[in-house]
């Protein structure tokens, strides 16, 4: 049996685990067996506190203060955020805050402006 690379970032490290393939690098797991319909290029869609979709480049606003460790204020409820990128990872954005600058945030703590 020939063990196909990571679909995610292509590594040739693969191993098999019971019926599912392992990618050591990217903790990618699959099924070998199922088909692969999802397309690599689609971004997974990404839902606001009010499940309303958001798309690279929308504008938000926070909807409750934030914590940010190593800061001596929080970001506030109703900062407005421009135009924002979608990640995947423990966050889904990457954007830019006004008096904090490069920050990653989680959809559910904001909506859609």
């Amino acid at each position: 049996m020939t063990i196909p690379p990571c679909p995610k970032c292509s590594s040739p490290h693969v191993y098999p685990l019971d019926a599912l393939l392992i990618c050591p690098e990217c903790a990618h797991e699959w099924n070998p067996d199922e088909a692969v319909v999802a397309n690599e290029d689609q971004q997974p869609e990404v839902l606001d506190t009010n499940g309303n979709t958001l798309t690279d480049g929308d504008d938000v606003i926070v909807i409750k203060d934030l914590k940010v460790k190593g800061a001596s204020n929080p970001v506030k409820a109703g900062t407005k955020v421009k135009s924002i990128k979608l990640v995947d990872g423990d966050h889904n954005i990457d954007c830019k805050i006004p008096g904090f600058g490069a920050m990653g945030l989680k959809s559910e703590f904001v909506k859609k402006a």
